[in-house]
């Protein structure tokens, strides 16, 4: 039964807490009455006040996020001061400098992170609240100093870690263990890669990182935003509220699959195939397949001018590709250096012949007119436009590709092995962009394309033009004083700028849609899996080469990913990128990463398993069913589940109905899981290892397993059950 001072102690937090979110409701009536004013504001350019309207608008965002779980701590000195932690900085109305509430990401917050029983920090106490709404309900005291024997982690860790799962990832914000803390705040301006096995939060530490590196270098990290890259849409949609949770918004998140804008590629190669495109070496086989557009004529092709005949012969074409090769443009470009040499050689025979006997080069003024004549006409020649095109053709990254898969002559001629052949060139797979993102630097822009844009553009201001002349010529017949008209709001200098120059849609929404966007820093999951060429992609996208990267080498599916960090990292930050480790799982309980840990033992022998932070009581079982009798099993599981609260999944091999691909479940967690046939996922090799390993780590709970062939040897530490009635709890 609580004692009174506990119930004292309560009512005072309580009241502190209601004392938080009254200075938070004035600091946001305060901002949303600025941004108000914004918006109908007509103080300095169009630009300037685009600016203002969205720096009020990204503090409104924060401010009505910290509305859920404001504070939920409080740190207390040895010498009895105390500070409350929250999920923004609030300060005194009147004294600016007086911290009613600590944003978790101040320095000074730091203790409440890292103090630990054996280094205290010089706090005496850390106190964590449980609320609800907004109020609080109860709080749960760590002292410090005193070490409890055999103690790991406090009891708010525990009941997080044991609390049921709901349909995405929650932040870690108020649950942050020291050696999470440490990772979150490291300053290093480069790469830093975290490994860590499954459940030890290296996704929510990397996304905590982020919010961090933008609460620290805002001004910086805003302009250009950041980029999250997961692996599979089911994996950015678990993730995707923490960062907006912790108020933070200029973040795109996107798959290896999707980073090339327009693309949303799933599909994934043969593992020779993929280590073909996955490997640098491809960048050859890409110069080769370009160049080899790059013709000469096998025969001479005659132009018929006006006057005169010419002829484009391979001489004069291989002198003009010289040319136009040593121009160092990307390929579409240099078709520009590549018309101007064969136009010129055209021209000057086509005026030598008309000209013969009647018009020297001192007559120049005749010269230059016949010159520019015939230069004229053969802008206009269909045969000497459809030459060009067939010698140096105008070309996109997928046209080329599509032909390169579907043409056993071109591969030769560009040195491809044959695995790389297939009759439906054009249907993409993920190992594909990073080779299509590639060829938009090797040919360059698309000119007609780009023309095609521009004119859309204009039709569209002059469209947006024509309305606001609409609306400001039915003014005069209002009559409300009140009404806040066209006039009002726009002006006909304004309206140029947000349709010719002034993009008006939100930083992520810009920045995916444009392929030659910058940002200022990229986060990488399950970055085993990418390939050279898929770094290759993500260093182009962020020169600062500012870089979180997360992943686990024994987790590793890809033939093309990474058997080693510094393999991937040295051809672009050699030696200046740092390491750290995570090894405390907090997601699965030991008695199901027992099993787990046999089966890494065989397929990744010099790999550690992570220490489970608790036990569930709860052994995980395991059932040999025949052929007909494996949906029902998988049905009865469903339905047990469906009546426990938290979450469940059945994975299984892609020919078993009603069950998942453990590669769509990667990064992701669940109360329960169920593994169905093993034995089949194990048979493709250590591909099948890792993916059956990713299998038995998702559950937070209840683990089981059924098999229609013999038990594989590394999974013989699961119970043997009869029917289950509940995964981790069989009959």
């Amino acid at each position: 039964m609580p004692t009174q001072g506990y119930e004292a102690e309560l009512h005072a937090e309580r009241g502190y807490v209601a004392g938080l979110y009254t200075r938070l409701d004035a600091e946001r009536a305060h901002v949303k009455g600025q941004y108000s004013a914004a918006l109908r504001g007509r103080d300095g350019s169009a630009m300037e006040r685009e600016d203002q309207v969205r720096a009020l608008g990204k503090m409104v965002q924060r401010l009505d996020v910290a509305d859920n779980g404001l504070c939920f701590g409080r740190l207390d000195t040895v010498s009895g001061e105390h500070s409350y932690i929250g999920r923004i900085g609030l300060y005194d109305e009147k004294n600016e400098f007086e911290p009613l509430l600590l944003d978790w990401r101040a320095p000074a917050a730091r203790a409440f992170y890292v103090a630990t029983a054996l280094t205290p920090e010089n706090m005496r106490r850390r106190r964590q609240f449980h609320t609800r709404g907004r109020q609080v309900v109860d709080f749960t005291d760590e002292v410090l100093g005193r070490p409890a024997e055999g103690e790991r982690g406090d009891a708010a860790l525990l009941a997080a870690v044991n609390a049921p799962r709901g349909a995405g990832m929650r932040d870690i914000v108020a649950t942050i263990q020291a050696e999470q803390d440490e990772i979150i705040r490291l300053d290093h301006p480069g790469v830093l890669v975290i490994e860590g096995g499954p459940g030890t939060g290296k996704t929510v530490v990397a996304l905590h990182r982020v919010a961090y590196l933008l609460y620290t270098q805002r001004a910086r990290m805003e302009r250009q935003g950041v980029l999250v890259v997961g692996p599979n849409p089911a994996f950015l949609h678990h993730i995707a509220h923490v960062l907006p949770s912790l108020g933070e918004t200029n973040v795109v998140f996107t798959t290896a699959g999707e980073l090339v804008p327009g693309l949303r590629v799933t599909a994934e190669d043969t593992p020779r195939a993929a280590r073909l495109k996955g490997s640098l070496k491809i960048l050859d086989v890409l110069a080769a397949a370009v160049a080899d557009r790059q013709r000469l004529p096998e025969d001479p092709v005659p132009i018929e001018l006006a006057d005169v005949t010419v002829r484009i012969d391979a001489e004069t074409a291989g002198w003009a590709r010289e040319e136009a090769r040593a121009s160092g443009r990307p390929h579409n470009e240099a078709r520009a250096v590549f018309e101007e040499i064969i136009t010129w050689a055209l021209t000057e025979r086509a005026i030598a012949r008309i000209g013969k006997g009647w018009l020297t080069r001192s007559d120049r003024e005749a010269w230059e007119q016949l010159r520019e004549d015939l230069i004229e006409e053969l802008a206009s020649h269909a045969m000497f436009t459809a030459t060009l095109d067939e010698l140096w053709p105008t070309l996109t990254p997928e046209t080329i590709l599509a032909q390169l898969y579907s043409s056993p002559e071109r591969l030769r001629a560009a040195g491809a092995d044959d695995a790389l052949a297939r009759a439906n060139g054009d249907a993409w797979t993920v190992s594909d962009v990073p080779l299509l993102d590639e060829l938009v630097d090797l040919l360059g822009p698309d000119k007609p394309a780009d023309q095609s844009a521009k004119r859309e553009r204009e039709a569209e201001a002059e469209y947006a033009a024509g309305v606001l002349d609409v609306m400001v010529s039915r003014e005069d017949m209002m009559d409300d004083e009140d009404h806040l008209f066209a006039q009002d709001l726009l002006y006909a200098e304004d309206l140029a700028d947000r349709f010719l120059e002034r993009d008006t849609r939100e930083l992520a929404e810009r920045a995916a849609a444009d392929r030659d966007w910058t940002y200022r820093h990229v986060v990488v999951d399950e970055a085993q899996e990418l390939s050279e060429m898929d770094w290759r992609v993500l260093m182009r996208r962020c020169p600062s080469k500012s870089f979180t990267v997360v992943g686990d080498l024994a987790q590793r599916r890809s033939a093309a990913g990474a058997t080693s960090w510094d393999t991937m990292m040295a051809p672009y930050v050699p030696g200046r990128w740092a390491y750290r480790s995570l090894t405390v799982n907090y997601r699965t309980p030991a008695e199901i990463m027992s099993v787990a840990a046999a089966l890494l033992a065989e397929f990744a022998p010099g790999v550690h398993p992570p220490e489970s932070v608790r036990a569930c009581g709860v052994q995980p079982w395991s059932r040999q069913v025949a052929e007909d009798e494996l949906s029902t099993a998988i049905e009865e599981f469903v339905r047990d589940e469906a009546g426990r609260e938290g979450t469940s999944i059945v994975i299984g091999p892609p020919n078993v109905p009603g069950t998942v691909p453990a590669s769509e479940t990667k990064g992701l967690e669940f109360d329960a899981v169920l593994v169905v046939n093993p034995e089949q996922i194990l048979a493709d090799g250590p591909r099948g290892a890792a993916e059956l390993y990713v299998a038995l780590t998702r559950a937070t709970q209840r683990l089981g397993v059924l098999h229609q062939g013999p038990l594989p040897r590394a999974l013989t530490g699961l119970t043997e059950a009869g029917t289950p009635a509940r995964a981790g709890n069989p009959r």
